[in-house]
């Protein structure tokens, strides 16, 4: 793609919480002519999510945290999420087991790393690590809830796994990285550690 693609100028609109970028490039399309595009695109990092499971119990811990973007445009309730957050300095594995101490006050031990796809690129530079692990009541180490320092409020939730996909199907899930981990996990069931899968 680099002798089909050709930067003319970047224009950062925004350096806040992330950088917005206005960009006007030629592109050649695959009929041969060149277009002249304008794209903005938005950078804040790229992050992992992970979704705990215990299948000993068919439990899955998700989190409930308000999403301004989601409410201003009109969902007035608290998202139902995986765990997630941005990775930072760290590499994906490091920055996910610490989000899971932080929000889910679990300490995972096997995690097991899925994919890592784009989940805006219309717009968005950010990819999402995916993660499951297994987890039992015995790794809790504290109550969760975020980071005060960063603003957190986050409320921990458990819950069987059917109860999560009956959540997608009635509109009670409508985060986009959730679905794709809670359907993942239907689709692949883990084992209890140290047995054979069914």
């Amino acid at each position: 793609m680099q002798d089909r693609v050709r930067i003319r100028s970047e224009e950062v609109l925004s350096d806040d919480w992330a950088v917005l970028k206005k960009t006007v490039l030629d592109y050649r399309r695959r009929d041969g002519q060149w277009e002249t595009q304008i794209r903005q695109t938005y950078d804040r990092g790229d992050g992992a999510v992970i979704l705990p499971y215990d299948p000993q119990r068919s439990t899955v811990l998700l989190v409930r945290q308000f999403r301004y973007p989601a409410y201003v445009t009109g969902h007035r309730e608290p998202l139902i999420e995986a765990c997630a957050g941005l990775l930072d300095e760290n590499d994906p594995e490091t920055a996910i087991r610490k989000e899971a101490e932080e929000e889910l006050g679990y300490r995972l031990k096997d995690i097991e790393r899925l994919f890592s796809p784009y989940m805006s690129p219309g717009s968005v530079t950010e990819r999402l690590w995916f993660f499951i692990a297994r987890y039992s009541p015995a790794d809790r180490i504290s109550a969760g809830g975020g980071a005060d320092e960063e603003g957190e409020d986050i409320e921990v939730l458990e819950m069987p796994l059917d109860e999560a996909l009956a959540c997608i199907a009635d509109g009670r899930i409508i985060d986009a990285k959730t679905i794709i981990l809670i359907q993942h996990l239907k689709l692949n069931p883990m084992a209890p550690a140290g047995s054979e899968a069914t």
